[in-house]
């Protein structure tokens, strides 16, 4: 008899809205090869929820429209505790601040978290430990392959070398899809550094907010992802971070503001595109060197015959050095942006949970 998964969605944006594609358009496929069917019995945004017991359909986005009401988070508690549903996995593809707070709460209940949403890892150090210990207590799961690098294995290679006892020395690369993609075309091809810009926020590789990207922030939270894997006990305020802007536009406070005035950044990197070896590309990347204890987020000049030279398109690539991998690093690449590489890894994480929770059902009967 097949295990259920009930999955509740916070989220429908581009990714969320994907991940329940994915979910509805694999399914029969799941439940063959691995006995188990995947359930969506609640889909909520930052202000609407709609609960549909037996899983919603295609036909979702109408029924959201029509019968999604207001909710708090105690609604959706209290919906799962009445409908006696189990096996609950919360899925944050969110990027807020906010809804972390409730993460305790899900574990305490004894639900599993799937989150694309960085923030839980990159909050303050007191938080990060406290959350682990909630998750050991309550017995559940907390899977983000998605924060570093979309749908690529980073995070669970990164994890299985250090938990084998491998030393890390450096992790380096290129961890935003985004970036990735402004600096592979705008060393590439003749734009303005706002056309670019234009074109990476059109193709949806961007944050909503593309100063988030650009302030180099996200590559910050997600290089501290990566040293609190191994271990290092580090805050956000130990990265030393550079900025893609000006101080002029770092002073904008509304959205609309900076992006009327996108262009501005234009002669700044035209220049600098003057300037750049032959040969050589930009690259905005994160680097964490384990031996000396620094975290670093900075614009360089690559050479093109490099690993991290060679990225195409939105490609993210990481490079690691360790005891075993000193000369020639261990190097993981593909796309790092993206609603479906971001979905599909998601529905990976959720998989890797609910087979566990399959073979624990299965040796307790």
């Amino acid at each position: 008899m097949n295990t259920t998964i009930n999955i509740i969605l916070f989220g429908i944006g581009n990714v969320g809205s994907t991940l329940i594609k994915q979910v509805l358009a694999t399914n029969a496929t799941i439940s063959l090869k691995q006995g188990l069917n995947l359930e969506i019995p609640i889909i909520a945004n930052s202000t609407t929820a709609f609960f549909k017991t037996n899983g919603i359909k295609n036909n979702w986005q109408t029924d959201f429209e029509i019968f999604g009401f207001p909710y708090k988070i105690n609604d959706i508690i209290r919906y799962i505790q009445k409908e006696e549903l189990g096996n609950i996995i919360i899925v944050d593809a969110t990027a807020s601040r906010k809804f972390v707070k409730h993460y305790k709460a899900f574990f305490q209940q004894g639900y599993h978290i799937v989150t694309a949403n960085k923030i839980a890892n990159t909050l303050s150090l007191d938080y990060y430990n406290s959350l682990r210990t909630t998750i050991l207590n309550n017995w559940t799961h907390f899977n983000y392959e998605t924060n570093v690098g979309a749908g690529l294995p980073i995070i669970e290679t990164l994890r299985r070398l250090s938990d084998s006892g491998e030393q890390i020395h450096k992790i380096r690369g290129v961890f935003s899809g985004s970036l990735s993609y402004i600096f592979n075309t705008f060393s590439e091809k003749q734009l303005l550094f706002s056309e670019v810009l234009q074109s990476a926020q059109q193709k949806g590789f961007t944050e909503p907010d593309i100063r988030e990207d650009l302030s180099g922030k996200d590559v910050a939270r997600k290089l501290l992802i990566l040293a609190r894997e191994i271990g290092l006990q580090k805050e956000l305020s130990d990265i030393g971070i550079e900025s893609l802007l000006p101080s002029s536009l770092e002073e904008i406070h509304y959205l609309n503001d900076f992006n009327l005035k996108l262009n501005e950044l234009d002669s700044y990197y035209s220049d600098l595109k003057v300037k750049k070896l032959a040969n050589h590309v930009f690259r905005y990347i994160g680097e964490l060197d384990v031996l000396n204890g620094t975290l670093q987020t900075k614009l360089v000049l690559e050479p093109k015959t490099s690993a991290i030279g060679q990225l195409r398109g939105a490609d993210a690539a990481i490079e690691i050095f360790s005891e075993s991998y000193k000369e020639q690093p261990l190097v993981i690449q593909g796309a790092g942006a993206g609603s479906a590489v971001t979905a599909r890894g998601i529905l990976t994480d959720i998989l890797k949970i609910a087979k566990q929770l399959n073979t624990f059902k299965l040796v307790e009967a």
